[in-house]
């Protein structure tokens, strides 16, 4: 009788254990991010092409108009909503700007006086929303682009000081060292009707963060994007690639890369396909969905959605994921504020990647 229950206890253990392993079959952990251009709030674009002193001045201030009416203080709650939901640990943050003004200006009479006064700084306005909703997610990594300034056709000709940053957050109880940043060496060169040239600056972060017991390296960017010539994004690809070339370990990539899955643009995204990059949306995409997360309407009260372009990523290489969950923030109807902004001209692209333990 004794030998008997002891067999049954072993059968009913081994049983168990199987049972354990069905349940979780995939013996990993998760890695779960998110990549958010969060959109300056104005037409930038129509202000770069200005041909004239005069078109410059009423340019700058119908994009200031634009600013106002797209508040990024507005804007920020339903960004931090979305990081609540979706818990990343990482956070790859587009287009975070900072806004100063001078006034009156001096930029219209060829002056040189930075403007300092802040009027919209988005980093500290998302991060004291995050605060405000208990999350603790820390300024890990940042880098500096375009800073530019100038003059509106307001009556005292205010200056406009625009500065752009990427940055990454990361979660209070990510580990994260090592990290770098830095611009691109090839800058796009814009012609200023003063018969200058603006260079614009996009850069990257890179940064070992620690989770669990696996240490990954985490890469945000904003390459630039092709509407002058593609020649600029594919030497900052190249760049990008040579700096990851000799990376052994899981490298999770994210940003804006300007580049559609499709290949009906730059060939930048077949390129990083070809590098061994592996797309978090084709691994693990929600069903019955695109993934499109560009573009909203430049003043964000379009009341259809209407993207159809993928261009902000999840790419994983160096790693094979047991699993993947990909899916897209700020494309439903829902994820409106209350007065019925989008919370950026994108939609966002969130992704749970499970990997094998090592």
């Amino acid at each position: 009788m004794k030998r008997s229950l002891i067999l049954t206890a072993i059968v009913l253990a081994t049983f168990l254990a199987a049972c354990t392993d069905a349940v979780d079959p995939r013996q990993g952990e998760d890695v779960v991010v998110l990549t958010r251009n969060v959109y300056v709030g104005a037409d930038v674009d129509q202000v770069l092409l200005a041909e004239t002193p005069e078109q410059l001045l009423a340019r700058v201030e119908a994009a200031w108009q634009q600013l106002v009416a797209t508040d990024f203080t507005e804007r920020a709650e339903a960004l931090a909503d979305e990081i609540m939901e979706v818990d990343p640990h990482v956070v790859g943050l587009q287009e975070i700007t900072t806004f100063r003004t001078q006034s009156p200006g001096d930029a219209v009479v060829g002056g040189t006086v930075p403007a300092e006064e802040v009027v919209w700084d988005y980093l500290e306005i998302l991060m004291a929303e995050l605060g405000e909703r208990g999350l603790d997610y820390e300024v890990a990594g940042l880098i500096q682009n375009t800073d530019v300034e100038l003059p509106r056709a307001n009556v005292t000709f205010d200056d406009v000081r625009m500065t752009d940053y990427d940055v990454v957050l990361v979660r209070g109880d990510v580990g994260y060292s090592n990290v770098e940043a830095a611009n691109y060496t090839f800058r796009l060169p814009v012609p200023t009707p003063d018969g200058g040239t603006l260079y614009l600056l996009r850069g990257w972060i890179a940064l070992d963060v620690q989770i669990e017991e696996q240490t990954y390296r985490f890469v945000n960017t904003h390459l630039e994007p092709a509407d002058y010539t593609d020649e600029v994004q594919a030497a900052q690809l190249a760049e990008l690639l040579f700096l990851l070339s000799e990376e052994t370990r899981p490298t999770i990539l994210v940003g804006d890369l300007n580049s559609p899955a499709d290949g009906s643009g730059t060939p930048t995204y077949g390129k990083l396909m070809d590098a061994g990059f592996v797309d978090a949306w084709i691994q693990g995409g929600t069903e019955g969905e695109t993934g499109m997360t560009s573009s909203h309407a430049l003043d964000l009260r379009n009341g259809t959605v209407n993207l159809t372009q993928r261009i902000d990523f999840v790419l994983v290489r160096n790693a094979d994921p047991v699993e993947v969950v990909a899916w897209v923030v700020g494309d439903e109807l829902g994820d409106r504020t209350s007065s019925g902004m989008w919370p950026s001209d994108h939609a966002g692209a969130a992704a749970r990647i499970t990997f094998a333990v090592q």
